[in-house]
């Protein structure tokens, strides 16, 4: 039993790949009315095209405009019930190399981005007993990393967020969570492991060992576990748990 009550509304930004695609088919799998947000109209309607969602809008979470009018555009089709705030990029460079661009490109994906969604659908998330706010982090909000200083700042912004304002809404029926992977099996992690390769020379197979080492389980996060994660969080029998960053990491932390 998912535990979501009857044909929930959930929205999904950057639901058209990775961590956002598995977390929006399993949602759909749950029973909710899933619309995915992105960039790329391509893999979100490929997402809608095989089930993995009901409904697709393109707009950039770090543009609040484009944003806040595909959100409309989805609520006024059936309220919105589940936020999940996914969409994120991640970009490596030393401290010295990080211009303020590359910290605003971090800051306004990973954490404005979020930003823009809650503020989209809160109030009338509030004006109704249920509603579920996951906001996608990192065991980067948890802990520090070198090389990603502007992204893991980022990430440490999303965690005290959700830490502040799930105490804001403990006197309604919304709850606000993080869920934080360690590095996983996606094309953002992908990404990476073509950088450490060029920048080392090592094998596809070293450069992905040198990723899961973090991890004490020794491998990558799979983008099923996180989104079972999210699909717990937003069950009805949650609505105890809020406030929380919880680690998906093979006991990284």
């Amino acid at each position: 039993m998912s535990g979501l009550p009857h044909s929930s509304h959930a929205l999904v930004t950057g639901g058209g790949r990775g961590i956002g695609r598995a977390i929006a088919a399993t949602l759909a799998g749950a029973g909710a009315v899933v619309t995915v947000i992105g960039r790329n109209a391509a893999p979100l309607n490929e997402a809608v095209d095989s089930g993995a969602a009901h409904f697709a809008a393109v707009a950039d979470v770090a543009d609040e405009a484009s944003l806040r009018a595909a959100i409309a555009k989805a609520a006024a089709r059936q309220p919105i019930d589940i936020l999940v705030a996914n969409a994120g990029s991640a970009e490596s460079a030393l401290f010295a190399k990080s211009d303020d661009a590359l910290f605003e490109r971090m800051m306004d994906v990973n954490f404005m981005g979020v930003v823009h969604a809650i503020r989209n659908v809160l109030t009338d998330m509030k004006s109704r007993p249920y509603g579920r706010i996951v906001a996608i982090a990192s065991t980067a909000g948890l802990k520090g990393y070198p090389y990603v200083t502007a992204y893991t700042a980022a990430k440490h912004a999303v965690v005290g967020l959700v830490r502040s304002l799930a105490l804001e809404l403990t006197n309604t029926g919304v709850t606000v969570n993080a869920v934080c992977p360690g590095f996983t099996d996606t094309d953002l992690v992908a990404g990476s492991v073509e950088t450490i390769m060029k920048k080392t020379g090592r094998s596809r197979e070293q450069a992905i060992a040198e990723l899961a080492r973090n991890n004490p389980q020794g491998r990558l996060i799979t983008p099923g576990e996180v989104a079972d994660t999210v699909l717990w969080l937003c069950g009805e029998r949650a609505g105890a748990i809020t406030g929380q960053a919880v680690a998906v990491a093979g006991g990284e932390i």
